[in-house]
């Protein structure tokens, strides 16, 4: 069962933190940091189905530019809008992953079945923190035993993610460490 919230501290490239309420089928967070001198703040909520598909994603920053909003709308079977326009680049991604999130890395573990050793493709939505830029992020997962997984995402960045009895994320070297 998960926790009604959970919160990290960012760590090494970002200082700051998020929060996050949890409930059956959403996740609503707040993302606080200052990262290379500039700060943002982000909020998110995500609707999931029953198989933590994510049917939608709601995603504000908050720059010294202004506020900006981003909308994303799925099928469930991999077709989006972004902001109501069709988005066929993203064609394919049940997953979403909040560049401004260490919570987003929970989606796949509970969403897929990953015995053992195997490699499984995961690739996301992306969502980029200060411009909301949404883009394909290339990653998979290698479950390593009941509680952390190998995690490569395309750039070469590579990290072995440890999780509890959950499924959220612990302890995400170089980007977050969950203190709540």
């Amino acid at each position: 069962m998960l926790p009604s919230f959970a919160a990290w501290r960012f760590v090494d490239a970002v200082d700051g933190f998020e929060v996050v309420y949890l409930e059956p089928g959403r996740l609503r967070g707040h993302t606080s940091a200052v990262e290379d001198g500039r700060a943002y703040a982000v909020t998110y909520e995500i609707t999931l189905d029953d198989g933590w598909v994510v049917r939608e994603a709601s995603v504000t920053s908050d720059t010294v530019v202004g506020l900006r909003s981003v909308h994303l709308l799925s099928d469930g079977r991999g077709t989006w809008t972004v902001d109501g326009a069709p988005a066929p680049h993203l064609d394919g991604l049940v997953d979403v992953d909040l560049e401004a999130s260490a919570c987003t890395n929970t989606l796949p573990v509970h969403r897929l079945t990953m015995p053992v050793g195997e490699v499984v493709a995961a690739s996301a939505v992306y969502v980029q923190a200060s411009d909301l830029a949404v883009r394909r992020l290339d990653q998979t997962y290698r479950r390593l035993d009941d509680h952390r997984f190998a995690y490569t995402s395309e750039g070469g960045f590579e990290a072995v993610l440890d999780y509890d009895d959950t499924g959220l994320v612990v302890d995400y070297p170089g980007i977050a460490v969950r203190f709540a």
